[in-house]
């Protein structure tokens, strides 16, 4: 694998790269040899994996071992998405930092909501939590890549004038990028940029889908991550081809495959 401090080069504001969300082995190298330069693991694709919800069912020694195997299996940095810490406390979003380094991922995520609800942390529970999470980072042994969330305005739990003050608190608190998923509009995601000092992570999720990389590079965005949107096109994929097998008796959609030689010529190492 690529020496995880390679991942904070990575991101310059304006020129962004795909961080490309995978959920197994097999989508990390396809992804990796079809161009990724980092790959990053996604709670809600792990979630689909492990046939449970995407709201806090997912276990720190879940999402660390499955981190782990995909930083094993590619040569490109990987980024952890790890909640928020996977429990409310100090403590627990210490332990998230110092295990994310033992393993030796280039990063993760943090997020600001007490999960399993969908409600955020308070402004000053959220700020230190990402105190503490940084400075846990900082003790690591290289350059490990601190993202922190501001999850609230997804959910629709406080506005956009919110997330920002959250995300410059963040930075001050010393996050190393700064994300607010699904703002609203592709002006949003400008205002955030240009409002937040310091590299910025934008979803292509959603309606964001119909933007182009040219987009997020004129908005100042750094880094573009997928969640879970690949994953979910895969789903589609097995859910239109089923419906047509068991309701409707045809196999038409299975003949759009690729071969399993060029499956194989991508994944194997």
């Amino acid at each position: 694998m690529t020496h995880p401090s390679a991942f904070a080069k990575l991101h310059q504001p304006g020129n962004p790269f795909i961080l490309a969300n995978a959920w197994d082995i097999g989508s990390a190298r396809m992804l990796e040899a079809m161009g990724a330069q980092a790959v990053a693991t996604s709670s809600a694709a792990l979630a689909f994996v492990k046939g449970v919800g995407d709201l806090g069912e997912i276990s720190r020694d879940d999402a660390l071992s499955h981190a782990d195997e995909l930083n094993s299996a590619v040569a490109v940095p990987l980024n952890g998405d790890f909640e928020n810490g996977f429990g409310p406390t100090l403590e627990d979003v210490v332990q998230t930092i110092q295990a994310s380094g033992k393993i030796g991922i280039a990063g993760c995520g943090i997020e600001d909501m007490d999960l399993p609800t969908a409600e955020p942390y308070g402004f000053e529970q959220a700020v230190e939590r990402i105190e503490a999470a940084a400075e846990a980072a900082k003790a690591l042994p290289y350059d490990f890549v601190l993202t922190a969330r501001a999850d609230g305005v997804m959910h629709g739990k406080y506005s956009l004038d919110e997330a920002i003050r959250r995300l410059q608190a963040f930075r001050k608190a010393g996050a190393g990028v700064l994300f607010a998923p699904m703002p609203g509009t592709m002006d949003d995601v400008a205002r955030i940029c240009r409002e937040v000092d310091g590299p910025v992570n934008a979803i292509c999720a959603g309606p964001f889908t119909q933007n182009t990389v040219k987009d997020y590079a004129n908005a100042g965005v750094a880094r573009i991550s997928l969640g879970s949107s690949l994953a979910r096109v895969t789903h589609r994929a097995i859910h239109d081809a089923a419906n047509a097998m068991f309701n409707n008796g045809e196999f038409s959609l299975l003949g759009k495959s690729i071969s399993g030689a060029e499956i194989e010529k991508l994944t194997k190492r």
